[in-house]
């Protein structure tokens, strides 16, 4: 097993054991800050551009100050370089951005900034070689809430984590490897780490972000790559029985890339003689450099 690393967002390495963050750090004891994951493979982060553009985003939804989209992006080339060396061209890596208001003690003071890298959980690979049972779960909002009530945070990646954990412990209770949320009117909406994709022919369609998910980067990458070689992509409110008649429906994210829904509530869902290749494009859209 490769050993993990730790990187400053001055691009210096410590060793993983290195005492860091405060005790009274915010992210802490409230969870008040933002994060992002990114996969490292074949010696890159991928979609680095998207993931930075998402954090920034998050930063200005929680009133944190501006990233220093430099200085990350730097940091980032470093814990890449750095995990290869150690780990390996062939060991993937996980890649965590971190990002909380600073310690509550200096109020006044910067905030906390550093970046991780693990080895990928052994889930991900089982998850994208066998696919997920998924049961679909009572998000507890309406469509409406993220634009009624904008300090709820949805759609930012905050560090408060803890409910969407919880939905997939009780998933794990009952015999399913994940969930998928849904709204108060019965909306299909996102993953606790995941976006829903359903595909039917060569037509992708997820749920908008309006309705109060996380925006994907892998699906960004996927559905611009997908436009290009010729696929239908939509946006719009899905229902659990759109899915139900979908030819397959995936779980995709940055580590876990893609993961098919095997079954949804109990029941089984088709694998279509060509899952392979959405596989396919989605591992290859997460390759792709912007222009």
């Amino acid at each position: 097993m490769a050993q993990s690393i730790l990187v400053t967002l001055d691009g210096t390495v410590l060793d993983p054991d290195t005492p860091f963050l405060h005790a009274d750090d915010l992210a802490a004891v409230r969870g008040d800050g933002i994060f992002e994951t990114l996969l490292i493979r074949d010696g890159h982060a991928r979609c680095v551009d998207l993931h930075l553009d998402r954090l920034a985003r998050s930063a200005v939804m929680l009133d944190l100050p501006a990233p220093d989209r430099a200085a990350w992006q730097a940091a980032i080339d470093v814990a890449a370089t750095t995990w290869t060396e150690r780990a390996g061209n062939r060991t993937e890596g996980l890649l965590r951005l971190v990002y909380s208001r600073g310690r509550e003690s200096t109020p006044a003071g910067p905030p906390t900034a550093y970046l991780t890298v693990g080895e990928v959980a052994p889930r991900a690979a089982a998850a994208r070689e066998s696919g997920v049972s998924v049961v679909t779960l009572d998000r507890g909002f309406s469509l409406d809430l993220a634009e009624a009530a904008p300090w709820q945070l949805l759609g930012a990646k905050t560090l408060s984590y803890a409910t969407n954990m919880a939905a997939l412990r009780y998933a794990g209770s009952l015999g399913y490897d994940d969930v998928i949320y849904v709204s108060s009117e019965g909306a299909v909406l996102e993953g606790p780490r995941s976006t829903v994709v359903a595909v039917t022919g060569e037509t992708l369609v997820t749920p908008p972000v309006e309705v109060g998910i996380l925006p994907g980067t892998t699906q960004l990458a996927t559905f611009a790559l997908a436009e290009s070689e010729g696929w239908a992509t939509q946006t719009r409110v899905l229902r659990p029985a759109d899915l139900l008649v979908a030819d397959s429906v995936w779980l995709i994210s940055s580590v876990t890339l893609a993961a098919r829904v095997t079954a949804l509530n109990g029941r089984a869902m088709p694998e279509p003689e060509d899952a392979k290749k959405f596989v396919d494009l989605v591992n290859r859209a997460i390759c792709v450099q912007p222009e």
